[in-house]
């Protein structure tokens, strides 16, 4: 798999999240409900939908699929001057990333056991305490194994 590394500016997202974790996953629930709204998101910059985590601290060293983080379902505007109800303003931080682009269906995680536990342990980098997130644009499929998205994972220099 091959991966490029990027440095990005923050960004403006608005969306909706929930708290769940691996064994209560209630990713299909969030995209349901941000789907039926996202046509009130009246300036986006682009089609791309950002399926956005963020993890506690000690998440990945202390590992369980009962841990709960917290999952946004976004997309990134120019501005937040109308932020409807029931959907929340994010600013991505700004920052380096390594970028893994994937074909495959979305609910295989052998992307993210390789991720993790191969390329990044050889890489010169540590994972980062920022947001993790993917970016499903036109080529996105769900679980199609023609499905492509792109994988973004925080880090810094070792």
């Amino acid at each position: 798999m091959q991966v490029r590394i990027e440095q990005i500016k923050a960004k403006k997202l608005l969306g909706i999240k929930l708290q769940m974790s691996l064994a209560n996953n209630r990713t299909a629930e969030l995209w349901r409900n941000f789907m039926q709204r996202r046509k009130e998101i009246i300036n986006p910059l682009s089609g791309d939908l950002f399926s956005l985590q963020i993890y506690p601290s000690g998440y990945f060293t202390e590992f369980s699929p009962a841990l709960e983080f917290e999952k946004w379902a976004l997309i990134e505007v120019e501005e937040f001057s109308a932020v409807h109800d029931d959907m929340e303003s994010f600013i991505l931080p700004g920052g380096e990333y390594a970028v893994f682009h994937y074909k495959g269906p979305a609910n295989d995680p052998s992307v993210f056991h390789y991720i993790f536990t191969t390329w990044l342990p050889q890489s010169a980098y540590l994972l980062d305490r920022r947001p993790h997130f993917e970016i499903l644009g036109e080529k996105y499929k769900n679980n199609d194994p023609e499905s492509e998205e792109e994988i973004w994972i925080p880090i810094a220099k070792k």
